[in-house]
């Protein structure tokens, strides 16, 4: 495809970044468009699957404490989350359950599919956190004991996955992933520590994420030909 149809498709304002980063040339801005949307599809495959492993994990646990329907129950008249401070928590998790009872689909299984990135972030919120038994970091059994320089709290797990939910979210939104942030300078750091991120929280939460994502994971060979189109760039 000529340039100027994919301008006039993608819009050149959007293309603009990837232009000014290849220095002008405009089929590398082309590839690099092209593999920015490459790896964002492989991330964004790491994200869901980290994603579920999370819920669920979170999902056994305040099974056992709270009973089978311990979402709904939550927000519910004396549920752990039904609460003023809460209140936005409590009316996606509600507003997800009217939903489901007035088709009368609701199930647990279902109320949990509908539940976003952010819900599971939050758990580790302090208000979640506490209101849902102070022990939810059990689902990470091999995370590192907190030393005085370290604290593997609930907030650092809060905060690794506000990360990692920023992320989803910019590729959700179509924000490109392969510049330094506010820059058009190529960059795949941001790519490469939040996937290690992802493969860390699978490892603590003890899951063999080789194996789970066999076949899915390309994310460092996209960042890798990401890198090759910045390096050449350079001898322009």
């Amino acid at each position: 495809m000529k340039y100027s149809d994919f301008e006039e498709i993608i819009s050149a304002d959007r293309m603009q970044r990837y232009l000014q980063a290849c220095n002008g040339d405009t089929r590398k801005a082309m590839t690099l468009y092209r593999y920015n949307l490459k790896v964002s599809q492989e991330m964004f495959t790491i994200v869901s699957c980290f994603e579920v492993a999370l819920r669920n994990r979170i999902n056994t646990h305040l099974t056992k404490l709270f009973g089978m329907d311990w979402l709904r129950d939550s927000v519910l008249d004396n549920g752990i989350f039904n609460m003023q401070i809460l209140q936005k928590t409590r009316d996606i998790i509600y507003f997800a359950y009217r939903k489901l009872d007035r088709t009368n689909s609701y199930s647990h299984s279902k109320l949990i599919a509908e539940m976003e990135f952010g819900i599971w972030k939050y758990m580790f919120s302090p208000i979640q956190y506490r209101q849902s038994g102070r022990n939810l970091l059990s689902i990470f059994p091999n995370k590192p004991r907190s030393s005085a320089e370290h604290q593997y709290n609930q907030t650092f797990i809060f905060n690794e996955l506000d990360k990692i939910n920023s992320l989803r979210n910019r590729i959700a939104h179509h924000e490109p992933i392969c510049f330094i942030v506010q820059k058009a300078v190529i960059d795949t750091n941001y790519i490469r520590v939040i996937y290690q991120k992802i493969l860390t929280l699978f490892h603590w939460m003890n899951v063999d994420s080789k194996s789970l994502l066999y076949g899915l994971d390309h994310v460092l060979d996209m960042a890798d030909k990401i890198d090759k189109i910045s390096s050449n760039r350079k001898h322009i």
